[in-house]
């Protein structure tokens, strides 16, 4: 058994000014997107970037992860809530991020991009889907450190007690998603990616392995309080997960069917 350590949520106290630990996950990921691109332009030149062409997509998608996320947050999570406090929406300090809605942000963002870059939308997606999962398992840290997201009751050696919720022995459903979303999607992504492939397929094989990383830890995760589990014993993250996965599927039998 073990038991979180409650982490102080600010990572460096500035007198009344403080540096959250969790916007810190959130830089790493956005200096890990640019070191990796960085990387790609320099050993994988099939994908014709160059840096202006990254700092652009890293400032556009910065937006999109930020605007769509919280968005997200609002609309798939907490609509009634919001309908009724329009204000809380901009108090973004007070929590509230999901990652379905981020991604949507992304997606926009990135149709912008290669609009004005005269690329495939899919060949975008195909350059950016390797550089992403640091920065998701940044997140998933983030979450540990913060105590939040945590998971359900579990008889395992490995459960562990987060005593700001109460004494139960529970899943760290949020390393799960670090291990799962993070570090192994990060590592099937770049591997995969390591040569050309067929225009979408390395996008699909995200929206595949994200899609199925995040419905199997869902069943370890406790559902949100507010939502619980809905139709079907599914929680609001595997009904968002579902649609990942279909379309990811069809995207990859369409790439290699050309």
């Amino acid at each position: 058994m073990f038991v979180h350590p409650q982490f102080d949520p600010v990572a460096i106290h500035l007198g009344s000014f403080g540096i959250h630990w969790y916007g810190l996950m959130y830089l790493t990921g956005f200096l890990a997107f640019l070191a990796l691109g960085k990387w790609q332009i320099t050993h994988r030149p099939w994908h014709g970037w160059t840096l202006p062409m990254l700092d652009d997509a890293l400032f556009f998608g910065a937006l999109g992860v930020i605007l769509g996320g919280r968005l997200g947050y609002v609309l798939f999570y907490q609509s009634a809530y919001f309908m009724q406090h329009p204000a809380d929406i901009l108090a973004v300090w007070q929590g509230g991020m999901s990652f379905h809605g981020g991604f949507l942000g992304v997606v926009l963002a990135m149709a912008w991009f290669a609009r004005k870059y005269q690329l495939s939308w899919l060949a975008v997606m195909d350059f950016i889907a390797p550089l992403v999962p640091i920065g998701l398992g940044a997140g998933r840290l983030g979450n540990f450190i913060n105590g939040e997201l945590w998971g359900r009751v579990t008889n395992t050696d490995y459960g562990m007690v987060f005593p700001q919720i109460d004494g139960l022995l529970r899943h760290p459903s949020q390393l799960y998603e670090f291990t799962l979303e993070g570090v192994a999607l990060f590592f099937i992504l770049w591997a995969y990616a390591s040569k050309p492939r067929a225009s979408g397929a390395i996008a699909a094989v995200f929206l595949m392995g994200y899609g199925a990383f995040r419905f199997a830890v869902e069943y370890t995760r406790e559902p949100d309080s507010y939502l619980g589990l809905l139709s079907m014993g599914f929680s609001m993250g595997q009904w968002l997960s579902l649609p990942m996965l279909l379309i990811g599927a069809i995207l990859w039998i369409k790439a290699y069917s050309k």
